[in-house]
């Protein structure tokens, strides 16, 4: 088996997995990790490795994360958290990542001679908004997506810590502004609208489980939906709720490659099934 590839590029840290068989014209897939377990890119890669997909993998990780983890570590994450999770957190945190992947993209294909063309994109949780975000703006040219662990709206997201942690969050004018942002549901159509070369708008896999906060199952179904009634061909977007799998997809504390879980081997199949359909050389 080959081994994985750690590196920094354009100041972000990427775990990236050749394509088997090392196939020169091989597509790229682009993928963030969970701010849960996994929560570093190479963790994510070792649980979500897709190994029977003919393409490059390369996992990008999240700004305050991994390689990038705050000076006090997770402890100082979670105190911005309990401070505000949405103007310290979950706002920036996505944007940023979001702006910084065509450079980090860009700086990986010519370190790893890997080709131009559409890329596949999967997100995590937290990563979810970062896929969704680059197939709704076209920062990157999108062949094919799919969301894990799926969070697509950040009001749902707030209402699933609220019963977790035992707060409430206190909404602010620009808190709700980031929330209008982070709501993939109501911007589902600006997904729908993007045309890729075969003049269809890209494939996509919503993927939660059925173990996974009420909230958060209940938005990926709504973006589902909404993004079903704008593609020309509804099967082209496919939502699967599996049972037995919650939100974690590694053990705590997620930070370093660990074996994969029974959760994470149902999930990487689901994800190795649909890119090998809808993402092509």
């Amino acid at each position: 088996m080959t081994e994985p590839i750690a590196g920094v590029a354009a100041g972000v840290p990427y775990t990236a997995l050749p394509p088997p068989g090392g196939a020169a014209d091989a597509p790229l897939i682009v993928a963030w990790h969970l701010m849960d377990p996994p929560c570093t890119d190479a963790a994510m890669a070792a649980a979500l490795p897709m190994r029977e997909v003919p393409a490059w993998r390369v996992y990008l990780g999240l700004p305050m994360t991994g390689r990038r983890a705050l000076p006090g570590g997770f402890d100082e994450l979670m105190r911005l958290g309990y401070q505000d999770a949405v103007l310290n957190l979950f706002a920036p945190v996505s944007a940023q990542a979001s702006a910084e992947a065509p450079a980090a993209v860009a700086e990986v294909r010519a370190r790893l001679g890997i080709p131009d063309g559409p890329v596949g994109v999967l997100g995590g949780s937290l990563g979810s908004m970062v896929a969704l975000e680059v197939a709704a703006t076209g920062s990157l040219p999108v062949a094919a997506g799919a969301i894990v662990s799926s969070a697509v709206r950040l009001t749902s997201i707030i209402e699933a810590n609220e019963v977790r942690f035992g707060t409430t969050y206190e909404w602010s004018e620009r808190s709700r502004a980031a929330a209008t942002r982070l709501d993939y549901v109501a911007r589902a159509g600006e997904i729908a609208a993007r045309r890729d070369a075969r003049g269809g708008p890209p494939p996509f896999l919503v993927l939660t489980g059925q173990e996974d906060a009420e909230p958060l199952q209940r938005a990926a179904e709504e973006l589902a939906s909404e993004l079903a009634a704008g593609y020309p061909d509804d099967t082209a977007v496919r939502l699967v709720n599996l049972p037995g799998v919650a939100h974690n997809l590694a053990e705590p504390p997620g930070e370093a490659p660990a074996p994969q879980t029974d959760s994470a081997r149902l999930v990487d199949a689901e994800l190795t099934a649909w890119f090998r359909t809808h993402l092509k050389s």
